[in-house]
């Protein structure tokens, strides 16, 4: 299966910001023309929580990446141990298997949203309209009166 970046990610994309994200509301329930249930999710320490070895499967088969590149992102991201120091304490390392980069890194938001991706895939499948801002994620489904 082929991925491509989310065309509803509002974040981390020239020209799409929180304006494009607050406009897709009304246009989603207003296009729909019917009774719409919206979900809105938003996923806890969305950056922490991206697993290494899904991500890297993602850069390969579904983007495309190979070569100096992708070993460049495999080296970032796999055998990273951090622990914490307090004063003259210091906790014992931990390998880090899930994503560690800060939203404000310059990795972290185009990695997440390779991650992310799939979600409008999945939606479409299920005929689920969704919008993407950042780590939120609205849902909008059709409810027949019926």
């Amino acid at each position: 299966m082929t991925c491509h970046f989310n065309r509803h990610q509002s974040a981390y994309r020239r020209n799409y910001s929180t304006e494009t994200a607050l406009l897709s509301l009304p246009i989603t329930f207003f296009s729909l023309l019917t009774l719409v249930s919206p979900h809105f999710l938003d996923l806890s320490a969305a950056f922490d929580t991206i697993d290494h070895s899904i991500l890297l499967s993602r850069l390969y088969t579904s983007f495309g990446l190979t070569g100096t590149v992708y070993s460049w992102l495999k080296s970032y991201l796999t055998g990273r141990y951090q622990s914490v120091h307090i004063g003259q304490h210091s906790s014992t390392p931990t390998l880090c298997t899930y994503f560690w980069c800060s939203q404000g890194s310059v990795l972290g938001p185009l990695l997440f949203t390779i991650f992310t991706s799939p979600v409008s895939n999945i939606a479409s499948l299920h005929n689920v309209h969704q919008h993407q801002y950042a780590d939120d994620t609205q849902l909008f489904i059709s409810l027949s009166p019926t």
